[in-house]
């Protein structure tokens, strides 16, 4: 597993913002898949070196998370995975492309031997996903989990109720030692959500 940082410009409803990203490398020496293909394909593609990709994973469909996704899975003939229910938000990145598979609640993705179950956790966006590498104790939570709570719910097609659900219903019951990497920033843990969860739900964090 490895960590890229990329840094571009995140646009919603007519405003820019620009910001840093995580993109996850995981698999092993020969084969990978890309979680959340971020800002610049040309330094993801070096990344990987001469592994073969084997997916292209949007956590959801916001523009920073997936405006490589595209030219990367051009440049690797990879297939991009995104969750179904957020196909309006790809489509304003992405008017006349389709992603080529959904990703859905409870299936399983193999890169490297390493196992990433899909859990749809909706708030962020409609069709947010985190996924579950239970081998190696780790989760990727895209903007659904954050050292200091839950994702930023503030935009359009966002959901603050839906959101703690989420986490509530999907991630607390993980093992408590599992670390959280998220979409941006710094990783976490299970048990830090866990203990925070009902204070950041009762201040509407």
């Amino acid at each position: 597993m490895e960590r890229l940082r990329t840094s571009g410009v995140f646009s919603l409803e007519g405003s820019d913002f620009d910001v840093e990203n995580n993109v996850w490398i995981v698999g092993d020496a020969d084969t990978a898949v890309v979680i959340d293909a971020a800002h610049d394909h040309e330094r993801i593609a070096r990344g990987l070196g001469d592994r073969e990709l084997m997916a292209i994973v949007c956590t959801h469909g916001h523009s920073d998370h997936v405006n490589a996704a595209v030219a990367l899975a051009d440049l690797t003939d990879t297939p991009i995975l995104l969750h179904p229910d957020d196909a309006e938000l790809w489509h304003q990145v992405y008017p006349n492309r389709e992603p080529d598979a959904p990703l859905l609640h409870g299936e399983t993705l193999v890169a490297g031997g390493v196992e990433l179950r899909v859990l749809h956790t909706p708030g962020h966006t409609p069709g947010g996903v985190c996924l579950y590498a239970p081998e190696i104790g780790t989760l990727f939570s895209g903007d659904t989990l954050f050292p200091g709570g839950p994702g930023a719910t503030g935009q359009p097609f966002s959901d603050f109720p839906t959101i703690i659900a989420s986490i509530r219903d999907h991630l607390v019951g993980l093992p408590p030692e599992t670390v959280v990497h998220p979409g941006h920033g710094e990783s976490t843990t299970v048990a830090e959500a866990a203990e925070h969860l009902d204070e950041w739900a009762k201040r509407g964090f």
